[in-house]
C-alpha cells in the first residue's frame, strides 16, 4: 500500500505538459516556419526562441519564393535540434535528422500532395497586393478557412509522428555522415550543435531534390547572427538585407536554379550517397560561397 500510495503521489506531483492550440500558435509565432519549429520543439520540450525566430526568412517556401512550405523548415530545425541532444555521436546525430525530415517531407505530401508553399496558399509573397489581400481575407474569416492555418492543425500530429519515427528506427549509414547544410553552417562559424539543428535540409530536406537546403542553412544561420547582435530588434521576414546578400551570391553560384537535384545533376537515393557526393567535392564551390557570404 505503501508503494502504491508514493506512486500516485509521485504522479500528481509530475506537471502535466500543456497541449499547444497549433491554430494560436501559428498566429502568435507570425511565420509557419516559426510556428511549426515550436511545437515540435514543445513536444521535445527544447526551448529555442531565438532559434525558432530565425526561422521566419524560411517562411513563404525560401525568403517568400514558394519553395518547400515553411512548415516543412521549421520541423526540420526541430528534429535538427532533438537529433542533437538524442544521440553524442555527430555522425549518428546527421544521420538520424536526415532520416527524420525524410519522413516528415513524406508525411507532408502525403497530406498535401505537393510540398511547395506557392501550390498550398496559392499566393506569391512577394506579390505586396497578393499578400495584403491574403492576409485581410484570412483575419476576417478568423483564420478559419485560411489554408495554412487549416494546414497546420491537421498536420501538426502527423509531423510529430513522423519525427518520432524517424529519429528512433534503425538506420545504416556509412561514417563520416555528411549533410551540405551543416558543412554550410560550420563554415559559417556555427556550433556543432547549430550545424546539426540544419542536418536535415541536405538534399533539399530529406534528399528530397526540392530547393537546395544549403541556401536555407545559410539564410537561418544569418538570422540567427542577426538576431544574436541585435538582441532588441526583430528581423523583418520580408525585407531583409542580409538574406537577400545570401540569396544573391546563391543565384551566381547556380544561375539562379534552385532545385537540388538540377544543381547537383543528380538525385540522392541514400544517406550514404549525399556523404560521398559532399565527401568527393560535390558543391564545393557552393558551399565556399555561401559560407563568406
Amino acid at each position: 500500500m505503501n508503494n502504491a500510495h508514493q506512486f500516485l503521489k509521485q504522479i500528481e506531483m509530475e506537471p502535466v505538459k500543456k497541449k499547444l492550440n497549433p491554430r494560436k500558435t501559428f498566429w502568435k509565432c507570425g511565420a509557419c516556419s516559426n510556428a511549426m519549429f515550436h511545437l515540435l520543439n514543445h513536444e521535445f520540450d527544447n526551448v529555442k526562441t531565438r532559434e525558432e525566430k530565425a526561422s521566419d526568412m524560411l517562411a513563404g517556401g525560401i525568403a517568400q519564393k514558394g519553395h518547400q512550405c515553411g512548415m516543412l523548415w521549421g520541423g526540420s530545425l526541430a528534429i535538427g535540434t532533438e537529433a542533437f541532444r538524442k544521440f553524442d555521436d555527430k555522425n549518428k546525430a546527421i544521420a538520424m535528422a536526415i532520416n527524420a525530415s525524410k519522413l516528415l517531407m513524406d508525411s507532408f505530401y502525403k497530406r498535401t500532395k505537393t510540398v511547395n508553399c506557392k501550390d498550398i496558399s496559392r499566393v506569391d509573397w512577394e506579390n505586396k497586393f497578393q499578400l495584403t489581400i491574403y492576409m485581410l481575407k484570412t483575419i476576417a474569416q478568423g483564420f478559419v478557412y485560411s489554408s495554412c492555418f487549416n494546414l497546420v492543425v491537421k498536420w501538426t500530429p502527423e509531423a510529430i509522428q513522423a519525427a518520432n519515427v524517424g529519429l528512433n528506427e534503425e538506420i545504416n549509414y556509412i561514417q563520416p555522415c555528411i549533410s551540405c547544410s551543416s558543412e554550410v553552417v560550420k563554415k559559417m562559424g556555427g556550433t556543432e550543435e547549430e550545424s546539426i539543428m540544419v542536418a536535415g535540409f541536405a538534399g533539399g530536406i530529406g534528399l528530397s531534390g526540392n530547393a537546395c537546403g544549403a541556401l536555407s542553412a545559410a539564410i537561418w544561420y544569418k538570422m540567427l547572427q542577426w538576431a544574436k547582435n541585435n538582441p532588441e530588434k526583430s528581423p523583418s521576414m520580408f525585407n531583409n538585407p542580409d538574406a537577400k546578400k545570401v540569396l544573391r551570391t546563391f543565384y551566381i553560384q547556380t544561375d539562379s536554379e534552385m532545385l537540388c537535384n538540377k544543381i547537383c545533376n543528380r538525385s540522392f537515393s541514400t544517406i550514404d550517397e549525399h556523404s560521398d557526393y559532399i565527401t568527393s567535392g560535390g558543391c564545393r564551390q557552393l558551399i565556399e560561397a555561401l559560407s563568406k557570404s
